[in-house]
């Protein structure tokens, strides 16, 4: 038995021990030895004692009951149900006996008492060893290791229904067998048993069996188990020898039987008396033990008072008594020190004495609580000393109570913590204003123990490498590292923990879709903490920048030494066809010198087109701007490009009604538009589709950002699009330099677009280039309205009502720049997203368990699939996803091209802010 475990000192719960077994297993074995001895003689017929059954039954049902009141004593302490089941079956064994004895026949009358019939007694037999293993049944199947579940009720209410409901089933029972046992089988015959009565004694024998097996099986078994098991085997014993194998009343199997059923009334009573016994002398060892603890507990407690005796008096701290009225009882040492009242001063008044009048209330409310019983722990208030100082102190405050446990007062503890207090005040503000320059800094902030492990990571991660910080907390920062640079990195780590400062050192991170970032780090070695610091400031945009810069200052370098040479360049045509006129009427008797004068006249013509290229790209024209219909002068260009470019390329214009007038020199323009078309007819040599088109644009702080040579304002555009073979991307960054051409020699001069180039930057406007290797290209011309600044009514409209949302969005673009900023423009407008920078990263997170409301994709991208196969494979997945396409070239002109649906929606690049939330709204509305 298990030490300070109460349960496993009932029988119920104790668990059988094999020493139990055994004796059980002795019990049972003797028992069935002895039932084998006298199985012969079952049917020898013996004289009819009827005090010895008046006897047996008294017996048998003062054991029962005895049994059943011990039973119900163990269960008002376990409230276990299985035990209340198996006390009402003793109970009911007591009453069935009881019965059984006042309607046996001679014994009291001749038939029995309580209308009792010829069959009464007989059938009272059967109910009674029927019902028991019943109850025992219910027992097996309601126990558990610890008694099994438990009542929640009254104990009281629960035993007093028990009674209740044995009483009303022997009640029942006494009725049927009395008043109905005529429509009962005849078990008693003129001379003795009658065949019914065996095949009933059978079903409740076999009923007595499955009881025993069920109980069997259900383990682990406790004492109590395995001795009810014992009652059961004395049961079969009794049945088969009182009902089964003998043949009448008074015969030797009716005595011996009836002496099984007493033994088994007898073997549980025995046990639960030797436990009463043991309970006894274990309470006497345990009486004994604990009064010799309890002189050990008064020793201890005196040496323990005196001890803290002095701890309250060496304290640090202030401890102070008092009554729940307020009265000071106990005033320590510290409390002198710290309220500056002695102890004679302090003890007897009333604590108010170092109470601030506000806190008066506040005083009260803590002794109430105390007095209900409840501690109060680190309650932080204001207390004012001797000399009128206040103090914030710290107090923990429990109730004081008697020996007999009565709240008497209360025991507080004060802790003076004015200046940590004002400590604590500003080491918060300091971690609060460095916690927010940690959350909002743009720069990159990492911490890395000495092994350059993360432990802290920056927000920014996010927008700068792609990574949640959670992604590098706990990570190697070698991982993130660009191989090229790790050890120059672990160079720096060496010198920052020799004392050295880490300045503007340059170390390039892989970003989350593969590309390198490059970063400006400054770093430092704190050796208390053992931790590196590092600030990255990520170059990205500031190489952009720089690099963009540099191909303005390129282009205007190139622009003054092309004006340059231009204007002199003039000056020399100037001289040579002011001559040539001269020279031709001097020989014109010479017909081949004539002819050579001709030829000097045709290069001059040349060389003065050539020149004016120059100049234009130069923007050293002269230019003659004027408000101009862009529709009508598209019109009109139109015409002269049909006979120009041939029948085997389809000129497609598509013009907005509403297009603005642009202030432009329309001259200008239309050569601009002839050389676009021209270029697009030299990209096509197979023919194919040309579109021009028209539309009122608006370049807002967004898109000027990433364009530097931008100016925000409102636009007229006309973009040039064309199905050809398209540019690469390594040209793309110089088509506008001057004799920069992909085309044979002799085809072409190289100044076609440096010519439109330097004509809308001359005339104020924006130029921009898309092409896709293998789809074509669009070179959308931006020129200022001649309205000015203003919008139209359904520009304003659009400016002032931008949709926002909350839901996912999937971004797909191979360009990491325009990636970072679409994702930007999109949180801004609340949604969340997610990121990809191919069709098989996009795939891959369409397969994973995000929820995506949109797909926004960029049509032509790199690898083997590109946006509308995306679109395709995502919703072959997600038949419910909704879609959004962007690109550099117009909606028409994609549409017409073949590469996407009629319907489909399509952002075409560039766009503003509010263009950008219409059509999302629009996509995830349709």
């Amino acid at each position: 038995m298990e030490a300070g475990d109460d349960r496993n000192i009932f029988l119920s719960t104790l668990p059988a021990t094999a020493r139990d077994r055994k004796i059980a297993f002795g019990v049972v074995a003797a028992s069935a030895i002895f039932f084998s001895a006298t199985l012969p003689f079952s049917r020898v017929q013996l004289p009819a004692v009827p005090a010895f059954v008046a006897s047996y039954q008294s017996a048998l049902a003062i054991n029962d009951l005895i049994t059943t009141i011990l039973l119900l004593s163990q269960f008002s302490l376990l409230r276990s149900r299985s035990l209340l089941v198996l006390a009402s079956g003793y109970l009911f064994t007591a009453v069935a006996a009881l019965l059984h004895g006042l309607t046996f026949p001679n014994l009291f009358a001749t038939s029995g008492l309580l209308h009792a019939g010829p069959q009464t007694a007989a059938w009272l037999y059967m109910v009674w060893h029927g019902g028991f293993p019943l109850f025992v049944l219910g027992y097996a199947l309601l126990k558990g290791e610890d008694g099994g579940r438990q009542i929640t009720g009254s104990v009281g209410a629960s035993i007093v229904w028990a009674v209740i409901a044995v009483f009303a089933a022997m009640a029942v029972a006494i009725f049927v067998v009395t008043e109905k046992h005529h429509l009962l089988p005849l078990l008693i015959a003129d001379k003795g048993y009658a065949q019914e009565l065996f095949g009933t004694a059978l079903a409740v024998w076999l009923l007595n069996v499955v009881a025993l097996f069920v109980l069997w099986t259900r383990r682990p078994h406790s004492v109590l188990d395995i001795w009810l098991m014992v009652v059961l085997c004395a049961w079969l014993f009794d049945v088969a020898s009182s009902a089964l194998l003998n043949a009448n009343r008074y015969d030797f199997g009716f005595y011996v039987g009836r002496l099984y059923g007493l033994g088994a009334a007898c073997f549980v009573l025995g046990v639960l008396l030797l436990q009463n016994i043991n309970l006894q002398a274990r309470l006497s060892r345990l009486l004994y033990a604990l009064r010799r603890e309890s002189a050990s507990e008064q020793r201890r407690h005196s040496e323990r008072e005196r001890l803290y005796t002095a701890v309250v008096e060496s304290s640090n701290d202030a401890i102070i008594a008092k009554k729940l009225d307020g009265t000071i009882t106990a005033w320590n040492p510290a409390a002198e020190r710290l309220f500056g009242y002695t102890a004679a001063e302090a003890i007897g008044r009333h604590i108010d004495l170092i109470v601030p009048s506000e806190k008066l209330d506040e005083l009260n409310d803590i002794l109430t609580r105390v007095g209900h019983g409840e501690t109060v722990a680190r309650h932080e208030t204001l207390r004012v000393t001797k000399d009128g100082r206040l103090l914030t102190v710290s107090l923990s405050i429990s109730p004081l109570r008697s020996l007999s446990g009565e709240i008497i007062g209360a025991s507080k503890i004060a802790r003076d913590v004015t200046e940590s207090k004002r400590t604590q005040a500003a080491l918060t503000q300091e971690i609060e204003e460095r916690q927010r320059i940690f959350e909002t800094s743009q720069d990159l902030i990492l911490v890395t123990d000495t092994k350059g492990t993360f432990v802290q990571v920056s927000p920014s991660s996010m927008t700068i490498l792609g990574l949640k910080p959670e992604d590098m907390i706990g990570h190697s920062a070698m991982e993130f590292i660009y191989p090229d640079d790790l050890e120059s990195t672990r160079q720096e780590m060496r010198s920052a923990r020799r004392g050295h400062l880490m300045r503007n050192f340059e170390t390039r991170y892989v970003h989350k879709d593969g590309h390198p970032v490059n970063l400006s780090w400054m770093g430092t070695w704190s050796d208390p903490v053992r931790r590196h610091f590092f600030v990255g400031r990520d170059l990205t945009e500031k190489q952009a920048a720089e690099a963009q810069f540099r191909q303005a200052q390129k282009m205007d370098a190139v622009g003054q030494l092309t004006g340059g040479v231009a204007h002199d360049f003039n000056n020399i045509l100037t001289v040579i066809t002011g001559t040539i006129g001269i020279l031709e009427d001097a020989l014109a008797h010479d017909p081949q010198l004539s002819a050579i004068a001709k030829m000097i006249d045709d290069a001059a013509e040349r060389g003065a087109s050539l020149t004016k290229h120059l100049l234009a790209f130069a923007r050293r024209q002269p230019l003659q701007p004027r408000e101009v219909d862009v529709n009508t002068l598209v019109f009109e260009t139109i015409k002269l490009l049909r006979p120009t470019l041939g029948e085997q390329i389809q000129i497609s214009p598509l013009l907005a009604e509403n297009a603005s007038p642009a202030l432009v020199d329309p001259n200008q323009l239309t050569t601009a538009i002839l050389n676009l078309a021209i270029n697009a007819r030299d990209a096509m040599p197979a023919g194919g589709k040309l579109v021009i088109e028209t539309s009122n644009i608006s370049l807002d702080d967004d898109y000027a950002a990433m364009n530097g040579d931008v100016a925000v304002g409102n636009y007229v555009m006309i973009a040039v699009s064309d199905t050809g073979t398209g540019i690469p991307p390594a040209n793309l960054e110089r088509v506008f330099d001057p004799f920069f051409t992909t085309k044979e020699v002799g085809k072409g001069t190289g100044l076609g677009l440096s010519m439109v180039f330097g004509f809308v930057k001359q005339s104020n406007g924006h130029i921009k280039i898309y092409s896709e290797e293998g789809h074509g290209t669009t070179v959308k011309i931006y020129l200022p309205r001649a309205t000015g600044l203003s919008d139209t009514p359904m520009e304003s409209l659009t400016t002032t009502s931008i949709a926002v949302g909350n839901e996912t969005i999937l971004i797909v673009e191979d360009d990491a720049l325009v990636r970072r900023y679409v994702i930007t423009q999109i949180e801004s407008l609340g949604y969340k997203t997610l990121e990809a920078s191919r069709a098989s990263e996009a795939l891959e997170i369409v397969d994973g368990s995000n929820h995506i409301d949109l797909l926004f994709t960029d049509v032509i991208m790199p690898g083997l699939m590109n946006g509308r196969q995306l679109v395709d494979a995502a919703l072959a997945r997600r038949p419910g996803l909704k879609t959004l396409f962007t690109s550099g070239y117009t909606e028409n002109a994609i549409v017409h091209h073949g590469r996407l649906d009629t319907g489909v929606l399509l952002l075409a690049k560039p766009y503003r802010k509010s263009d950008l939330a219409r059509m999302i709204r629009l996509a995830l509305e349709s």
